[in-house]
């Protein structure tokens, strides 16, 4: 594929039809993935996907059209789509095509290609063998899994942007399943490092060793309790909700955070970051996906709401600048807006010293039904969860089956203390969730 090529013939159609604010989008996406079961490799799949996407301001609309065919005649007839579709666009937002910005960050990108199908599958069995080795109750349903990324992006539009980007990423996962007579219990672990970074050994251990611990579960009281999340769980309650961070969301009412800009909206222990440079990200980028360079920020900060998340079309509509952080899941994608690196930023106390700060109460480590038991626009939740009780200040016996609720809105209120470890899941396109492990007071759990 000659992407010069066709970039000119895309240029010149676009010349010839008096078209003067249009850009071209080119994404490239590779992905393999790998998962074992019992001794042997039970799925596989690799897949792989490129193609442009032309986008051009007619008669102050913005017309989109896509195409996976790389030759010349397609990029004519690319360019003649998208001005018919910018005739039956009907929504008033302006939009811009983004003549680029003063500075753009020097990053690094230690980007690797994709390990072949055999180093994947070796990975993905040597972690398998190692969680059975780990323990003798470990037994079927057990599971391990790999997954590798890479995406390249460029951005060359009318007034001169000629922005590239290559990232990618390599996990691996482990998900035992333990029995002791009827009890049965899992667990899952993950780890995103370059392939020769990951110990598999020490994943399964951990996750082995956690799915031990929870045998045996037993209920607990409803009530009011002061509850430790652990920060894999917290990461999920922020992404849940990460919509009412959206300028758009809020100018649209969907978010109970509108007009709040400079007031207080959380305790004053809460930081929350969105850094595209994060070193714990692999999928860093120096602009987003309208060319607008990008830049550490605060959204909340000691507790006040520094700012919402924008693209230029949304910013413009709240008259202030794009935060850099539009978006595209795909080539084909119109423009969103969504967070790089996401997390709240670390305290100072170590997760035993959160137990011993709580006393009494619970650690909920596990939490599933996200989708079903959430409202972001009011904040509302109730989730299903498990986990321990916090007893003199220590990690006691394991519970199960019962339910937190709460309102995201308040538990930002509620957060007393972070602990001194961020917990980073996996990469969805470009944004990755954090989060320390938090002490949360006085929450509802509905148990027996």
């Amino acid at each position: 594929m000659d992407l010069e090529l066709l970039k000119r013939s895309a240029e010149n159609r676009a010349n010839e039809l008096g078209l003067t604010e249009y850009e071209l989008y080119f994404r490239e996406d590779e992905s393999i993935s790998a998962s074992a079961m019992e001794s042997e490799i039970n799925q596989f799949s690799s897949s792989g996907s490129s193609g442009i996407c032309f986008r051009c301001i007619v008669n102050d609309k913005m017309g989109y059209a896509f195409t996976e065919l790389f030759d010349e005649d397609e990029m004519i007839s690319l360019v003649d789509r998208a001005v018919e579709n910018a005739k039956a666009i009907e929504c008033d937002d302006e939009v811009f095509i983004f003549a680029g910005s003063e500075k753009y960050e020097e990053i690094e990108q230690n980007v690797a290609d994709i390990p072949s199908a055999a180093v994947l599958s070796k990975k993905t069995l040597d972690c398998q063998k190692a969680l059975y080795d780990s323990d003798e109750r470990v037994s079927s349903g057990t599971e391990s899994g790999v997954v590798a990324a890479k995406t390249k992006i460029r951005i060359v539009n009318s007034k001169g942007l000629d922005l590239k980007n290559e990232s990618g990423f390599f996990g691996l996962y482990a998900q035992p399943v333990v029995r002791d007579g009827e009890n049965v219990n899992t667990d899952f672990a993950v780890e995103v490092k370059p392939i020769d970074e990951i110990d598999e050994c020490s994943l399964a251990k951990k996750a082995v060793t956690d799915a031990i611990e929870k045998l045996g579960a037993t209920t607990v009281k409803s009530g009011k309790y002061n509850i430790v999340f652990d920060g894999a769980q917290m990461r999920s309650i922020l992404s849940t909700f990460t919509s009412v961070f959206s300028g758009k969301s809020a100018r649209l009412g969907l978010s109970l955070l509108k007009g709040k800009v400079g007031e207080v909206v959380a305790n004053d222990v809460v930081t929350l970051t969105d850094d595209p440079f994060s070193k714990e990200n692999p999928m860093r980028t120096s602009f987003d996906a309208e060319g607008v360079a990008t830049y550490k920020k605060h959204v909340i900060e000691n507790g006040v709401l520094k700012t919402f998340l924008y693209n230029l079309s949304s910013a413009k509509a709240d008259s202030v600048e794009s935060t850099g952080n539009a978006s595209k899941a795909s080539y084909s994608s119109s423009v969103g807006t969504s967070p790089y690196c996401f997390h709240f930023e670390a305290g100072e106390k170590t997760l035993s010293e959160l137990f011993e700060a709580i006393g009494e109460g619970i650690y909920v480590t596990e939490m599933k039904g996200f989708h079903a038991g959430a409202n972001a626009v009011t904040g509302d939740f109730s989730i299903e969860s498990a986990g321990f009780m916090i007893r003199d200040g220590k990690k006691a016996e394991a519970i199960k089956e019962f339910t937190v609720s709460g309102n995201f809105f308040e538990l930002l209120k509620q957060i007393k203390e972070f602990s001194s470890e961020v917990k980073y899941g996996i990469p969805s396109d470009f944004t990755l969730f954090g989060s320390p492990d938090a002490l949360v007071t006085d929450m509802s759990v509905a148990g027996v």
